[in-house]
């Protein structure tokens, strides 16, 4: 579990705070919960989400397998970036039930109270489950560890994280007319500043793709590469972005994201497409030459050679889906 200290967080820029500016979420479910002593929620797998937990009054005890319990109390909040499974409880060894047999109050699709517990000291819990919605968000998380904990900061420097909480937890009390679409720009900035500090203080976060994003002539043509995915990038040109001979960017390169630039290159295309079919009516030859391909018949080998079906089954599945 990495947990950020207590001091200001700065803003990331360059690539790689360009790559937080794509860093996009969409709310899948919110949960206000009013739990009370003795409880305990066993929350499953939930494959391709992450889960933000804000405990706005009370306190609780977060477990994730692998790592030490964390007690987490008012004002604090939680980011597990990749959907694992988790617990929370009231106190260690309280019993706990499967998240999906606890009845709730369901307010809209998205939007929903739970009340559970023995009737004991109370714990309020806004709960988020959310889908990162963009390749480089994708990216990024897989980099990240299990678990992300930011503690209350008592600063003025966090001043940011005082406001943002009391607006969650007004508009979970609230439940006014949009407010899970404030709660999901809300859940937007409290992740990205969890993720900012990471970024800033972890080792971890110097190695791999964030580590050819932070270096000088890397990311500059990652970021000319990611800008453009339809340009007709070759090796040399993107050296040249860089600033360095063809061998010494190709090896560099290679060496950072552990492939080489045009293998990443195809991959970062295809991903695009495969998220914007999911979401768009386009013609397919508009979608090919949107992501760097030159005929509709090249576009489709590719992507069923990546993804086993044609970009026509998927645009099939977003749209059930959606």
């Amino acid at each position: 579990m990495w947990t950020t200290p207590s001091c200001a967080i700065p803003a990331v820029t360059g690539p790689l705070g360009e790559t937080l500016h794509m860093f996009r979420l969409t709310g899948t479910l919110y949960c206000r919960a009013e739990l009370s002593a003795p409880w305990g929620i066993d929350v499953p797998t939930l494959p391709g989400c992450m889960t933000l937990q804000v405990v706005t009054a009370g306190r609780c005890w977060l477990e994730v397998d692998g790592t030490e319990p964390q007690l987490i109390g008012p004002g604090s909040l939680t980011l597990i970036p990749d959907g694992i499974p988790h617990r929370f409880r009231s106190a260690p060894g309280a019993p706990t039930e499967p998240l999906f047999d606890i009845p709730v109050q369901r307010l809209s699709d998205r939007y929903e109270i739970m009340r559970h517990g023995g009737g004991g000291e109370l714990t309020q819990i806004t709960y988020a489950v959310l889908r990162p919605d963009h390749i480089a968000a994708r990216r990024l998380v897989a980099q990240l560890p299990p678990v992300l904990h930011l503690d209350r900061f008592d600063d003025d420097d966090a001043g940011w994280l005082h406001s943002t909480l009391r607006l969650v937890a007004r508009e979970a009390q609230a439940l006014q007319p949009g407010g899970e679409t404030m709660l999901t720009r809300l859940a937007d900035v409290l992740v990205i500043q969890v993720i900012r500090a990471w970024l800033d203080t972890a080792p971890e976060a110097r190695q791999g793709w964030l580590a050819a994003l932070r270096d000088e002539q890397i990311g500059r043509a990652l970021t000319a590469l990611h800008r453009a995915p339809e340009h007709d990038w070759s090796v040399a040109e993107l050296a040249q972005q860089a600033g360095m001979s063809r061998s010494a960017f190709a090896a560099r390169f290679t060496d950072l994201v552990g492939e080489p630039v045009i293998r990443y290159l195809a991959t970062w295309r295809l991903q695009l497409a495969h998220d914007h079919l999911r979401r768009s009516a386009e013609p397919l030859p508009v979608v090919a030459r949107r992501f760097g391909y030159q005929s509709e018949a090249a576009f489709c080998r590719a992507f069923k050679r990546a993804y086993g079906v044609p970009p026509g089954q998927v645009r099939r599945d977003g749209a059930e889906a959606g």
